[in-house]
């Protein structure tokens, strides 16, 4: 049976992952130019891991400024079939408190367009499923593995995804708030889409580390605070990750495998040769 490769793309304060062993750094280029960083490919507890440093090594990358396409098909590239996203957020919820995990299991969009959400295009429309937008298994797996460690864990929630750099005003804090949603971070969209193009399984590992700028209670957000709970946190989010790993079955029951089954619109002779080509590694069995 062949062996399920898992991808972790780390977030504010996860760069690395030491735990790895047989370690490997691969520099891919990809149809859509190249990722943040080299792959880090290696070995945790038997499983083949590829790790990803989202802003690149150093933090060097605005939300805006990372090539979410060529990170997520990098990973396919590598034979990845679940990611792992670990991701610094703000709490909108007073009972999500600062180092608290959340497993988000929605998202709501507020990006401003600037970001290449799909890879579809350039004579080709396809449109996934995007109801449910993280793998149901890979998140529960996520969540049981975040209690077991001893984290205090929030299974389920939104995750509201801004276009940063900035942090928020004080009025849009409040009027997120009144929205309903639970979580505030500047990346996870549009990955979580081009996962699910790409028939990734993606679940979200979500470092509480702030109440944003809506606790009267609490100091406003800011760099230091957030650093200060991140250095605490990801020592637990690497122990989620290899909790997670050793919990995962090779054979995926979800449908994140074939979410492309029945999404292409556009008929295959009327798919340019470059595009075919270009979009091969995701169409091929279908085409």
């Amino acid at each position: 049976m062949k062996q399920a490769v898992i991808g972790v793309i780390g977030g504010s304060g996860l760069y690395e992952m030491e735990e790895l062993t047989e370690v490997r750094e691969v520099v891919l280029d990809t149809p859509f130019g190249a990722p943040s960083d080299a792959f880090i490919t290696g070995v945790l507890d038997g499983v083949k891991m590829v790790f990803l440093p989202r802003h690149g090594r150093g933090h060097r990358l605005l939300p805006s400024e990372v090539p979410y396409r060529a990170n997520i098909h990098g990973m396919k590239q590598l034979g990845v079939e679940r990611i792992i996203s670990v991701s610094a957020v703000g709490s909108m919820r007073e009972q999500i408190v600062p180092g608290h995990i959340v497993i988000p299991d929605q998202f709501f969009d507020r990006t401003q367009g600037k970001r290449q959400s799909t890879f579809f295009g350039e004579g080709i429309v396809g449109h996934v499923q995007f109801a449910d937008p993280v793998c149901h298994d890979l998140s529960r797996v996520l969540a049981e593995a975040a209690r077991r460690v001893g984290a205090t864990v929030h299974e389920g929630g939104t995750y509201l995804c801004i276009e940063g750099p900035n942090f928020s005003t004080r009025a849009e804090s409040k009027i997120y708030r009144s929205w309903g949603v639970d979580i505030i971070g500047m990346t996870n969209v549009p990955e979580a889409r081009l996962a699910r193009e790409a028939e990734i399984c993606y679940g979200t590992v979500a470092l509480a580390t702030d109440y944003d700028c809506w606790h009267e209670g609490h100091d406003d957000v800011s760099v230091d605070a957030v650093v200060a709970i991140i250095k605490q946190n990801v020592v637990t989010a690497r122990q989620i990750i290899r909790e997670s790993v050793r919990s995962m079955v090779n054979v995926r029951s979800c449908q994140c495998n074939e979410a492309l089954r029945f999404a292409i619109m556009t008929s295959p002779d009327a798919i340019p040769a470059a595009t075919r080509t270009k979009l091969g590694l995701l169409l091929d069995k279908y085409l």
